[in-house]
């Protein structure tokens, strides 16, 4: 794989070289830059399949700089020093990134799975850019939902709830259809709950606006607009009920 290392910062670059050559003998670096107008020019008169691209840079940021791209035909890994909370828009889409300082395993499991990736859509670019602090935009509407094609975006309010299948979620929309996605319930939680969906016991998790009522009886239920009831653990209940208000 041609690939080309753009950071920045110089140790960052000569470290994850280091790791490549020692981890990833598929991987051929052909360019080591850390400017970004130079990395992009390099990118242009090299042509790699996959690029090692810092987020935070002066002059273009990763992101500025895939804009500037006349066609994304590679794999791109993103590396990044972000908290976890701006890491979750990386874990929903079909994009790989890896945490500063970097692991070996990690690095060795995404060049694996960029060996397999198509070219990055730039759908998919546009939505993560929408998560990066400076742009000061809120979370979208939508979210992105992988499958061998490509990429399926979805209205959040078309979803009424998550339900966990194994190693799998199943996402049921108010038009009938399901899409199951090769990600856990906690991986959907941790992108889904800042954005009016609420995790109502270890199986579901629902779309606040698709709930109609709360039912007692021998356990406590949720109705849902599509005439689905799903259960509601105990310890959430309360949590709830709080997201909600009580009159």
């Amino acid at each position: 794989m041609r690939t080309i290392i753009i950071d920045d910062e110089p140790d960052n670059v000569e470290l994850l070289a280091f790791q490549l050559a020692r981890n990833c003998q598929q991987v051929e670096i052909v360019g080591r830059y850390t400017e970004s107008t130079e990395g992009l020019e390099g990118i242009r008169s090299l042509k790699p399949t996959l690029v090692f691209l810092d987020i935070e840079m002066p002059v273009m940021n990763g992101f500025q700089l895939l804009k500037k791209t006349a066609d994304l035909n590679f794999s791109v890994i993103f590396v990044t020093a972000y908290d976890q909370y701006a890491v979750q828009a990386f874990r929903f889409s079909a994009l790989d990134y890896l945490l500063k300082p970097i692991d070996s395993d990690d690095l060795i499991a995404a060049v694996r799975r960029a060996e397999n990736l198509t070219k990055i859509n730039p759908h998919q670019l546009d939505m993560l850019r929408s998560y990066h602090p400076s742009t000061g935009v809120s979370l979208p509407d939508r979210v992105a939902m992988p499958h061998k094609g490509g990429l399926t975006f979805i209205e959040l309010r078309q979803i009424i709830y998550c339900e966990a299948d194994s190693n799998y979620t199943r996402f049921h929309l108010s038009n009938g259809e399901q899409y199951i996605i090769s990600k856990t319930l906690g991986d959907v939680q941790e992108v889904l709950e800042v954005r009016e969906f609420i995790r109502v016991h270890r199986q579901f998790m629902v779309n606040i606006h698709h709930i109609i009522r709360l039912i007692k009886g021998e356990g406590t239920y949720l109705q849902l607009t599509n005439g689905i009831t799903v259960p509601v653990a105990r310890q959430q209940k309360e949590r709830l009920l709080e997201r909600f208000g009580r009159l």
